[in-house]
């Protein structure tokens, strides 16, 4: 699968999780949610991946932490706040130049609509 095919099953689920769930729960509630659907659909994903940063030849283990890695080529970043800055999406960009991936979506469930809820963001894509 590409990387926009895997993106749009994960926007489909997310809204479908949403859509059961409602806005207000924790994080962590909808990753569980996120995971258990990705697993019955057979998608493999990686969960709370380690991902380190190289600074000036030296591998810092403490890079980052992604929720979600999605057929090794998607991150997935979950949220449930009130509103989404404008930092976490520069930082989703840094963790896809780190990883080397091209594609990551922020997901914040705390929306009344979750199409309000999904940034998409793009690494030479």
């Amino acid at each position: 699968m590409t990387e926009n095919e895997i993106a749009k099953i994960i926007v489909d689920l997310c809204v479908k999780i949403h859509k059961a769930l409602g806005p207000g729960l924790l994080e962590s509630v909808y990753e569980a949610a996120l995971v258990h659907e990705l697993k019955k659909l057979g998608i493999y994903f990686e969960r709370q991946v380690d991902v380190p940063a190289v600074y000036d030849g030296v591998k810092l283990e403490i890079g980052f932490r992604a929720d979600l890695i999605v057929d090794k080529k998607v991150i997935v970043e979950l949220k449930s706040i009130e509103n989404l800055a404008p930092v976490f999406k520069k930082q989703l960009l840094t963790y896809l130049k780190l990883s080397h991936l091209k594609l990551g979506l922020l997901v914040n469930f705390n929306v009344e609509l979750m199409k309000d809820g999904i940034v998409r963001v793009a690494n030479g894509l």
